[in-house]
């Protein structure tokens, strides 16, 4: 009898279609797509036909392709690739793909410059940049993904080594079509599973000794504070980590009933409070004597327990991973633990050559969790490698408290995007290591409300305090509720968007090349990204200037008509934007024609299907989105268990329609009658407003919102069966006030700034706007940093210096109105023997967009061997000869 559980016995589909096969020689090739194509050699013509790690679906649908084949040499060709190959070992000279649409041709040893990276296994030790592996990505047009040393699966479903000495590469060929490259990786990897609608709320997590009681009345503290959650963990202590033996403590398996004397008592409680519950493991150490499960484990391994012989962990012997499920984690989730953290930091080797026992603990643990059949399975865990997008979600690591970590984490969350790996959960707030500060675990916990998983997690310590009230200071605390209520007002816009990364490989988060590969802005904004397909987010991720009271984003945005989410304000696209703002706000943007549903209630635990939605609508644009709804836990949506609600708007000149249609499919998930509050934003308040559901005129109660632009229109109940539409209209229907006055003044409110000169510049504000030179006799009483922001706005141009990425000194300047009286120098300086020297540069009017990336160099000796120090890179920018800012980028090693 097969020690291997059954839920790990899975059905592959490794073998390609037959007609989708070319061999040639010691080569063979399968057209997977007409984009993607596998490359193998081997001398002994091994070819591999089982599934690896990474690729378990190589039977697709047969693409068309024309082949011409002599005896030593081949030709492929399809609609976007032309491969040409002589025989031979694998080599620049005899093969070579090219990309029709752009003329590139790529051969083996080829060096992918240009690519656009993916993520990294973990950021422990880390703080700020880490470099990423290779993407999927890249400007180049190619990638290639080489399985080589994959492990395979043999005939149980069991991983073991593949026959060496051969090459197994994948070439993607997909030009800057990314998402199609991306959906054609998953589908023949694997696609991405539909997670539990709970994992989208906020998760609270700390290392810390709680007792039973500490822990409910925390819970309680939270209920009370109207601090909303739907995931509880309660890290290592849960169980036994002082020992009379040879463990640490760091592994176990037995419950500490000095803190938690009913566990069973806990865990009904956290249920009742509407939470999920998790235990931190550390599994490394096995099993020694001390635990509870210890004689039953022993057994199982065939060590007589009298000897007290640790029962070492080694999730590669199927007899082990058997045990280890069943006598260790299976009694738990009976008890009510909802899911595991597996927190394995213990190295890359097993007893499997070739295999990093992370990628077999995420594989089973995954599989176990939904053995079932029922419960969506899903895995807490640092990323594995290449087809860990079946295994969500992913634990980033023990990350540093500080703002080089949170800068890194908003672009290192979209890039992971670049390799199908959209679930991640950062410590929110930082795990150890810098200093407590309210301000950076504020703008964190903002960064969470735009991410994954929003996870707030810090290390053991008397000061590591991260709950909201610790910081004594009730500005902190509004902020942080409206920011955790807000991530739960999102939940319905947030689990659209996971069935949506189900059914399309499509992540929630999305670089902002996705959407726009031919626009230069898109690869030079990393603090941003596409959220979902109706959002633009760029959390600030810098500390508020001393001298101007606020935080500064750069922010770009595409071609077409942009609204701040929050303000309404109006934003032209196509164009860069400085964001300056307080504590509380996020830079969010919605695209005209967006619509994006809020839960109302957003104060409750728990993540259930609301009763109450607020559909948030972005006026002057065409747009549609379909609301997915389901039980929200097990896998009976595979059965078409669920529901869609569609809106959409249709605009016309001084017309605007909504419409929501009667929900599609099964019901039962929704209530029988939901509540909907509609908020147009960019309208005239004398818009006239006419209702009607099922064709019968109702009346509803409108008010609008004049500070924010928006309509707000009540009082519409639709049961589960009924259609709503919607119309406003009006002369002049749209409205974008001008608001650089509001602007320019509300940076003034929080200068630190002689009140006598904040006076004046707001009484001759007026004059300035028509000519911002009349700024000049203010300048000499402003920081640099008040300046620039008053110029910025006044002048729609600037410089900005983004770190903390794969080419990490950027510079991006812009001048969106062309002004020509704003100009610009780029250069470096470096100490030659002690002298400052310059060696390039080059100055001019700034243009509507540019960027400058110094090149990589060795510090220590000049390419004529000379000896130089620190060169430094910088930029500036002139107004008008009334400010100069400078910009000194970041050196770059080789």
């Amino acid at each position: 009898m097969s020690a291997i559980l059954e839920p790990f016995k899975l059905e592959f589909m490794p073998l390609a279609a037959s007609d989708a096969v070319v061999q040639v020689g010691h080569a063979r090739f399968m057209v997977l797509t007409e984009r993607l194509i596998r490359l193998e050699y081997h001398p002994q013509d091994c070819f591999e036909d089982r599934a690896s790690q990474a690729f378990w679906y190589r039977h697709q649908p047969v693409p068309d392709f024309n082949v011409q084949l002599t005896e030593n040499s081949l030709e492929i060709e399809t609609a976007y690739l032309h491969l040409q190959y002589s025989g031979g070992d694998f080599s620049p000279e005899n093969l070579s793909i090219r990309l029709k649409g752009s003329g590139t041709v790529w051969r083996p040893g080829d060096v992918d410059e240009q690519n656009l990276r993916g993520t990294t296994r973990t950021l422990d030790f880390v703080n700020g940049y880490t470099p990423l592996q290779p993407g999927l990505m890249s400007r180049a047009g190619w990638s290639v993904l080489d399985d080589s040393a994959t492990l395979v699966f043999n005939a149980e479903s069991w991983l073991e080594p593949r026959e060496a000495g051969g090459i197994d590469w994948y070439f993607f060929g997909y030009g800057h079509d990314y998402k199609a490259c991306l959906q054609d990786y998953c589908r023949v990897s694997g696609k991405i599973p539909m997670i539990p609608r709970w994992v989208l709320g906020n998760w609270w997590s700390r290392y810390w000794h709680y007792s039973q009681d500490d822990l409910k009345a925390l819970l309680e503290d939270f209920e009370s504070h109207q601090l909303p959650f739907s995931v509880c963990i309660v890290d290592m202590d849960w169980h036994i980590t002082k020992t009379n033996n040879d463990s640490t403590g760091w592994t176990g398996y037995t419950w500490n009933r000095e803190l938690f004397p009913d566990p069973e008592g806990l865990i009904e409680f956290v249920h009742q409070k509407n939470l999920r519950v998790s235990l931190n493991l550390h599994p490394a150490e096995g099993i020694h004597d001390h635990e509870e499960q210890y004689p039953e484990m022993a057994q199982r391994v065939g060590i007589d327990p009298k000897t007290r012989q640790p029962v070492l962990f080694d999730i590669t012997n199927p007899v082990f991973a058997k045990a280890y499920f069943e006598v260790l984690h299976h009694p738990y989730e009976k008890m009510g633990v909802d899911f595991w953290w597996v927190d394995w930091q213990q190295g890359l080797k097993s007893r499997i050559p070739g295999l990093d026992p992370l990628w077999l603990i995420n594989h089973l643990h995954f599989y176990d969790l939904g053995r079932d059949g029922v419960r969506r399975p899903f895995i807490f865990s640092r990323w594995g490698n290449e087809g860990h997008q079946r295994y969500p979600i992913g634990f980033s690591g023990d990350s540093y408290t500080t703002w080089d970590s949170l800068r890194f984490q908003s672009y290192m969350t979209a890039t992971s995007t670049n390799i199908a790996y959209g679930w991640w959960s950062h410590d929110i707030g930082g795990h150890t290591s810098g200093m407590e500060d309210p301000e950076l675990f504020t703008r964190w916990v903002q960064l969470g409300v735009f991410s994954p998983i929003n996870r707030i997690h810090v290390t053991k310590g008397l000061f590591y305090d991260r709950r909201p009230w610790a910081f004594e200071d009730a500005e902190v605390l509004r902020v942080l509720r409206e920011a955790m209520q807000l991530r739960h007002a999102f939940l319905p816009y947030l689990y659209t968007m996971a069935w949506r990364g189900h059914r399309d490989s499509l992540p929630l988060i999305e670089p902002m090349y996705y959407d726009y590969p031919e626009a230069e802005a898109a690869y030079n904004c990393p603090q941003q990204y596409l959220f979902g397909t109706e959002l633009i987010a760029a959390p600030f991720v810098n500390p508020a200037d001393p001298e101007t009271g606020l935080s500064r984003q750069v922010v770009w945005l595409p071609k077409g008509d942009w609204y701040n989410f929050f303000t309404g304000e109006h934003f032209t696209g196509d164009c860069w934007h400085s964001v300056y703002g307080t504590l509380g706000d996020i830079p969010l943007f919605a695209k005209a024609g967006a619509i994006v549903p809020l839960a109302g209630q957003a104060e409750r635990n728990g993540a259930d299907n609301p009763d109450e939605l607020n559909i948030h609508i972005f006026a002057g644009a065409d747009g549609a989105f379909t609301l997915y709804e389901d039980d929200g836990e097990t896998t009976a949506y595979l059965n078409r268990d669920s529901c869609e609600t569609t809106f959409s708007q249709t605009w016309r000149e001084n017309r605007l329609e909504f419409m929501i249609d009667a929900p599609k499919g099964y019901g039962a998930f929704i209530p029988q009658k939901r509540a909907f509050s509609l908020y147009i934003h960019g309208v005239r308040e004398s818009a006239v407003v006419m209702a009607q559901v099922n064709g019968s005129k109702i009346a509803v109660t409108t008010h609008y919102d004049a500070p924010i632009e928006t309509l707000h229109i009540s009082g519409i109940q639709l049961d589960n069966r009924s259609s709503l539409v919607v119309s406003v209209q009006g002369e002049n229907l749209l409205s974008r006030r001008d608001r650089k006055a509001e602007t320019i003044l509300r940076l003034l409110k929080f200068f630190k700034l002689h009140t006598g000169v904040r006076n004046r510049l707001a009484e001759n504000l007026e004059a300035i706007l028509t000519d911002p030179a009349k700024i000049a006799p203010y300048v000499i009483a402003m920081s640099e940093a008040q300046a620039r922001a008053l110029f910025e706005v006044l002048y729609e141009a600037g410089l900005h210096y983004v770190g903390d990425t794969h080419h990490p000194t950027l510079v991006v300047m812009w001048n969106n109105k062309a002004d020509e009286n704003i100009t610009y120098r780029y250069g470096d300086a470096y100490l030659y023997f002690g002298s400052v020297q310059s060696a390039n540069h080059t100055n001019g009017v700034v243009p509507r967009f540019t960027t400058f990336v110094p090149p990589v160099r060795n510090w220590s000796h000049g390419a004529e061997g000379e000896h130089v120090h620190r060169t430094q890179w910088y930029a500036q920018v002139d107004y008008h000869n009334l400010l100069t800012v400078i910009e000194q980028c970041r050196e770059i090693s080789p």
